[in-house]
């Protein structure tokens, strides 16, 4: 088994106080390793993604405990280490393609020259190349996408988050956003979660995680 990158330990997100309290995750007990390809499904309001933020460290549980064993503390998260594509647009309005996609690598205090091949090299390998000095206003909701999961693959990170990356698009933009989702995660080794509606995405990944009700239903020979 790979590096464990990620482990819940009867984790609980409650929002809300006393009658009006609602408990989105409920006693998830889970680990993530290397290089796992996972799929995440489950109807609307079933915690799918609040269980995300909770492994990224974007929220905080009510009960129970997060680590990540192979990255170290909360504070290391980001940028770099966990990566997430979200279902709505996530590159910066002013910035260009490119600069949209070294902008983690700045972050991580990597210079401006290295950054900028590096973002352009992740392009490349997208077939995106094109796109670079376009800006985001410029660019088809696939297309964005596609762009956001360059930014990535750019950052060469641990653990991939993708929270209904396909929702808002067709079944074409659709299908290459997750080819390219499961080109980088297997490029650089990392794990991938795939939130999704979508059965035929789902199929398409190793291994299979469900929530039903705020709990974490696992199918097959499943380590959580």
């Amino acid at each position: 088994m790979n590096t464990q990158i990620v482990r819940a330990v009867d984790v609980a997100r409650t929002f809300g106080n006393g009658p009006n309290a609602v408990v989105a995750v409920h006693g998830v007990t889970c680990e993530v390793h290397g290089g796992e390809l996972i799929a995440l499904t489950g109807p609307s309001g079933s915690g799918k993604t609040t269980l995300l933020h909770l492994l990224a460290g974007l929220d905080t549980p009510t009960a129970g405990a997060i680590d990540w064993p192979a990255i170290g503390s909360r504070d290391r998260l980001r940028p770099g280490p966990i990566a997430i594509v979200f279902q709505a647009p996530s590159l910066l309005p002013p910035l260009d393609v490119v600069e949209n996609v070294a902008l983690p690598l700045l972050l991580q205090g990597i210079d401006r020259d290295t950054a900028r091949d590096t973002a352009m090299a992740a392009l490349h390998r997208l077939g995106l190349e094109p796109l670079a000095a376009k800006l985001p206003e410029e660019l088809s909701g696939g297309q964005a996408q596609r762009v956001a999961v360059a930014r990535v693959l750019a950052g060469r990170p641990q653990l991939i988050l993708a929270d209904e990356p396909t929702g808002q698009l067709d079944h074409l933009n659709g299908a290459a956003v997750i080819d390219a989702l499961i080109a980088t995660a297997t490029e650089i080794g990392a794990a991938l979660i795939v939130n999704t509606h979508d059965t035929a995405i789902a199929a398409r990944l190793d291994r299979q995680w469900s929530m039903n009700g705020g709990r974490l239903v696992v199918k097959a020979a499943l380590s959580c």
